[in-house]
């Protein structure tokens, strides 16, 4: 189906001129409006994936139009044009919602390469908007699984991020989920269908680290025998993942900072630079700002590579979307496995809430295909996870608990006992919510609260359930 573009302009022969040129050069359909009132009309009437929207014209003028495109479809996309030398009206243009803006008397091929970029933007937009809906129904996006808060913020940035061509540096401890947010980056964004390249940079030994990055010509070095064009070359089009950026040497840290100022390099062994169209993503488990500090990472590269910082949580900052998780690599690996989708036994998931998991989502994971591999009934014991019981919860009672930080001892104490204390409370009432609550002094809806912070279900404590 063809794109659909108003064009706004109350001079008749601009209207003529940009009418077919933009159709035939867009592939599009194009209807006009010589006023803002008329283009109001036609907007309200009919469905149009973009805007082009004069600045200045008689009557109501490009403003008012824009701010009325955007009470009446927030986000809509808009491209504003304005006389040479009205640059200020135009940024309040994009203030008010515009998405990009060119200047009379402008180039055709600009003016289409501008039109192209935002007739893509709304494609995504739209997009976006049905991937919103699948992520509140099925509590993933892109592969990250979770529903809380801190999740739903993730899913939000990333959402904003893809619809630019920043430069994003992903950081967090290892086992976070950056692979799978550089990929989303990359899946939602107008590069989508462009190469993504990942680059596990401390995999690549360093001697040869900038000949697979950048490429070299033939007889650069022994055993060049033919020209190799490198990964940034790869990519070109699309987006390269610089990950573990923290561990790259010196040399490479010059020529990388070359390619994001100038968009270009040179091969080993060749006189001529490389121009290449290429979004960079990088991620790190280290902290770059202290090795700055001693020297080994360079400040100007740092400035460059975070542009935007995109912190991905540990699990223990998410413990709430454990349950989602677990279900999540219970179907992944029961099938591939041969086994029937399994339960938890009733005491295994607060052992798991209980749990730091230094290790994050990646030990998780593992914990959870070995107990699938191992368990040999129909529910998952906490033998299946190679734990003893009670050893994944700290205690006042042992010496360890002043090993670690007041907050996290405390906060670890405070789960043990509500664990606990829901877990008697559902074994005397036999899974009976309603008469847990009242014989714990406690509100139905406080107590199933509480029950959902630690993963705990009622229904394993009814009569019959699985233990």
């Amino acid at each position: 189906m063809k794109s659909r573009l108003l064009i706004v302009d109350d001079e008749a022969d601009m209207l003529r001129l940009l009418s077919r040129s933009v159709g035939k050069a867009l592939n599009c359909h194009v209807e006009t409006a010589a006023s803002g009132e008329a283009a109001l009309r036609l907007f309200a009437s009919d469905a149009f994936d973009l805007v082009l929207l004069d600045i200045r014209m008689a009557g109501m003028d490009g403003i008012a139009v824009l701010e009325e495109i955007q009470a009446r479809a927030p986000g809509f996309t808009v491209v504003m044009m304005t006389a040479y030398g009205a640059i200020e009206v135009a940024v309040e243009a994009l203030r008010k919602g515009a998405y990009d803006f060119i200047t009379k008397p402008f180039d055709h091929d600009e003016l289409i390469h501008h039109l192209r970029k935002a007739l893509e933007r709304g494609r995504l937009l739209q997009e976006n908007i049905v991937l919103k809906k699948q992520v509140n129904a099925t509590e993933t996006f892109q592969g990250l699984v979770g529903a809380s808060p801190v999740m739903q913020g993730i899913y939000d940035t990333i959402d904003m991020l893809s619809k630019s061509d920043l430069t994003v540096l992903i950081t967090g401890a290892s086992g976070t989920g950056k692979n799978l947010a550089a990929q989303a980056l990359h899946n939602l964004s107008a590069r989508s269908k462009g190469p993504f390249v990942r680059v596990s940079c401390p995999t690549v030994p360093e001697n040869i680290l900038e000949s697979e990055l950048f490429g070299y010509a033939k007889g650069a070095f022994t055993h060049a025998s033919t020209d190799h064009k490198g990964l940034f070359a790869s990519a070109d089009g699309g987006t390269i993942f610089l990950d573990e950026i923290g561990d790259i040497p010196p040399v490479i840290q010059t020529k990388l900072l070359q390619v994001l100022e100038n968009n270009e390099f040179k091969p080993l062994g060749h006189n001529r630079t490389v121009k290449v169209d290429v979004r960079v993503l990088a991620a790190t488990n280290r902290d770059l700002k202290e090795k700055m500090a001693r020297g080994e990472f360079r400040e100007d590269l740092y400035f460059r590579l975070c542009v935007v910082d995109l912190p991905m949580p540990p699990l223990s900052e998410r413990r709430e979307d454990l349950p989602l998780l677990v279900d999540h690599f219970l179907d992944r690996y029961c099938g591939p496995y041969g086994r029937e989708k399994k339960l938890l036994a009733p005491d295994v998931m607060p052992q798991l809430m209980a749990h730091d998991w230094k290790g994050n989502v990646r030990e998780l994971e593992n914990a959870v295909k070995r107990a699938v591999v191992m368990s040999t009934g129909t529910a998952i014991t906490m033998g299946d996870l190679g734990w003893k019981p009670q050893e994944c919860v700290a205690g006042l009672e042992t010496d360890d608990i002043i090993t670690i930080p007041y907050r996290d001892a405390k906060e670890s104490v405070l789960a043990q006992f509500s664990i606990r204390y829901l877990e008697k409370a559902l074994e005397k009432s036999g899974g009976n919510v309603t008469q847990a609550a009242r014989q714990s002094g406690m509100e139905r809806q406080s107590f199933q609260q509480v029950m959902r912070k630690y993963g705990i279900r009622s229904d394993a404590y009814r009569k019959g359930a699985i233990n």
